[in-house]
């Protein structure tokens, strides 16, 4: 079943930006060129579990490990908010190219044998970091686009982030010159202009199971702000598009890129184990 033309006006602040080989190559973004998501599970049966450890050991961590990492540019914890499933958390780490993501994990090696040069120490130490997580993980890698909205300073505070994955449809009839103007019209007068997205940041598939995927994160202060950006997003849609029917033509040229196909998902951003 399609999704109706009036529906999609209402949340496309989600639907805009479109990445394949062939489509995302108009400039190279600012910044990481790639980041890994690592989805980890907590170890369930963990009968001493506490938050107030577990951050205590990834806040050891960050600081003798991953913030000494030059090669790793930024590094957040998301834990479930709104998901499918309650025992995810999610990692997330971001890279200038390609060869650093593969460095950084011998870096990191060098950087905790110094942190911690006594052998059993060291072996302790993860033992009680990995006690934490089930054994069962698994990997994406995405390729960083251009259209931003970076964030203006550090996160003092836990903030709401959602996610939404949409899927790539690939028109015979489309092209990148149309769809480049179609993300650049969108981006400068939607999303760069509702000021409730604290950082809005846009990855298309690189390595993994799906190579539609297309994954955008926006970050807000608070759920109710979460509501009040979608409604914020019709303001801004009307102004832009004042005529319904130059807003229903920008539509018909946009949808066609996208299966209509989208999952939404909320974390909470752990402000404190951030690099």
């Amino acid at each position: 079943m399609k999704t109706t033309k009036q529906s999609l006006i209402v949340i496309a602040v989600f639907l805009l930006l479109f990445s394949t080989s062939s489509f995302a190559q108009e400039e190279t973004p600012q910044g990481p060129q790639y980041i890994t998501v690592t989805t980890m599970h907590w170890n369930m049966d963990l009968e001493d579990f506490s938050m107030d450890e577990w951050k205590a050991i990834e806040k050891e961590y960050l600081e003798e490990v991953t913030m000494k990492n030059e090669l790793i540019l930024s590094a957040s914890f998301f834990l479930h908010r709104y998901t499918a499933d309650n025992t995810e958390l999610v990692y997330v780490q971001s890279y200038a190219n390609w060869e650093a993501i593969d460095k950084a994990d011998d870096r990191n090696g060098e950087l905790a044998r110094a942190a911690w040069p006594d052998d059993d120490a060291r072996a302790a130490f993860f033992k009680k970091r990995n006690a934490y997580y089930e054994d069962f993980h698994s990997d994406e890698i995405y390729a960083t686009l251009s259209g931003a909205k970076v964030m203006s300073q550090a996160a003092t505070e836990d903030m709401v982030c959602y996610v939404r994955k949409s899927h790539f449809s690939f028109p015979e009839d489309g092209s990148q010159k149309e769809f480049n103007a179609l993300r650049k019209e969108f981006l400068e007068n939607v999303i760069h202009k509702n000021d409730y997205f604290k950082a809005y940041y846009p990855n298309a598939h690189a390595w993994g199971s799906d190579r539609t995927e297309f994954v955008e994160a926006f970050f807000v202060n608070s759920l109710a702000d979460l509501e009040k950006a979608q409604q914020r997003t019709g303001e801004l849609v009307r102004t832009h598009w004042a005529d319904e029917e130059a807003r229903k033509a920008f539509w018909t040229k946009n949808n066609k890129y996208f299966t209509g196909v989208h999952g939404d998902f909320i974390y909470t951003l752990v402000a404190g184990l951030s690099k």
